[in-house]
């Protein structure tokens, strides 16, 4: 049979989905770097700081001790004990064992939530600006993202009246992530109170705190959703990681506490798909979520600062870029209207945001990921967790190459 009579195609399932766009901006300037191209990333999403030494002890005494078979699908109980500690410690919250599981990343829980959770037709509301992969997990989970876009001046943050707005008898989840990728939006006490007002009307509604960017944050106070409403405990999946708080992006060790009817869905999902996550990376996590915590002063003064230095480099390019100051994690948020409608020195239209990343990418040899990607355009992020000499160079090459855009 010629391959002209074969129906080979992906599942409905998968083409509803796109790929990540980060993911794609980041593999364009590693294609570029290696063709000899002097290449400044801003837009990975990990620290440049290394994973502190007490934790790679860790890991290596697990490695020499056995720790390198499978463990429960969840996770060890030792891993799930330090999780329960650190909920406890860190967030007021009491879980047992059963109510709390690892996976490989945040990001593997995430998706297995929406699987073990959505029919087709469910709706998920999540808040724009958001992070790339939540819309298409939705998708792929044969849900409907649903879209909410809160205005700038409330510094990206749904209302309790925006969301009452957008619920509907097929609403499932409403999808927090706060500290947020990409604006740095963090929600207050009280605000996180008015929100689960709208939630406790709506039985069916679950709520996902996405927590990764916990520990990063330089103005303001976190607060998980269940803290400020512990009423909705059982109907909340509290998600978090290593990742982001311990430099670990490449250890894969994500965890999460919850009701526990769902938690046993997501460990049946995991032992059909991926079983246990690394037995080394749960050592790891064990030891980072148990240790000493000090050093993580240090290093959001050194974030602050980088932060504060690339905000005052940046405002050279204004108006063509308005960047407010973000107070949590690591990215800045660039508004880019004012750059829509211009020519670059090859006489190029910038009609987009994606237009402009390609541009500095090019021109300025800078990697940006366009605001497009995250539901809300014209926008750019720019990640700001690398070498200070670095990040200085990034921005005064992108106000250069924004210099050079003209006007008819």
């Amino acid at each position: 049979m010629t391959t002209a009579h074969l129906d080979l195609r992906l599942s409905d399932r998968l083409s509803a989905a796109s790929p990540s766009a980060t993911g794609a901006v980041s593999e364009l300037a590693r294609r570029l770097a290696a063709q000899g191209r002097s290449i400044i990333s801003l837009s990975e999403g990990e620290l440049d700081f290394d994973t502190p030494a007490h934790i790679q002890h860790a890991a290596i005494k697990g490695i020499v001790d056995g720790h390198t078979r499978y463990t429960g699908v969840g996770g060890s109980p030792a891993l799930k004990a330090a999780i329960v500690r650190k909920f406890a410690r860190d967030n007021g919250l009491d879980y047992t064992e059963s109510e709390v599981i690892a996976a490989t990343g945040a990001k593997q829980i995430l998706f297995n939530a929406m699987l073990a959770t959505i029919d087709p037709g469910d709706e998920a509301i999540i808040v724009a600006p958001f992070w790339v992969s939540y819309s298409e997990m939705v998708k792929i989970a044969g849900g409907e993202p649903v879209v909410v876009t809160p205005g700038e001046g409330r510094n990206f943050k749904i209302t309790p009246e925006e969301l009452a707005a957008r619920i509907t008898p097929r609403t499932r989840w409403l999808i927090l992530n706060a500290p947020c990728n990409p604006s740095g939006a963090l929600y207050t006490r009280d605000e996180l109170r008015a929100l689960a007002d709208v939630v406790r009307r709506h039985p069916r509604l679950m709520v996902l705190s996405d927590d990764i960017y916990e520990k990063i944050v330089y103005e303001g106070e976190f607060t998980s959703f269940v803290q400020a409403a512990p009423d909705m405990r059982e109907r909340t999946l509290t998600v978090n990681g290593v990742s982001k708080t311990y430099a670990m992006t490449g250890w894969r060790l994500g965890y999460a506490g919850g009701p526990a009817w769902l938690i046993k869905g997501l460990e049946l999902l995991q032992s059909q798909s991926t079983s246990n996550p690394s037995s080394v990376s749960q050592v790891a996590a064990a030891a980072a979520l148990d240790g000493p915590q000090e050093f993580l002063d240090g290093w959001r003064d050194r974030l602050r600062a980088r932060r504060d230095m690339a905000l005052s480099i940046l405002q050279g390019a204004a108006p063509l870029l308005t960047v407010a100051r973000p107070p949590a994690a690591f990215y800045l948020f660039a508004n880019c209207a004012g750059a829509i409608g211009a020519r670059t020195p090859k006489g190029d239209r910038i009609s987009t945001d994606s237009d402009l990343a390609r541009y500095l990418i090019e021109e300025a040899g800078v990697a940006v990921v366009p605001g497009t990607a995250f539901g809300l355009a014209p926008y750019l992020r720019l990640a700001f967790a690398l070498s200070d000499e670095r990040l200085k160079l990034a921005c005064e090459q992108i106000v250069a190459a924004c210099a050079l855009l003209t006007r008819d």
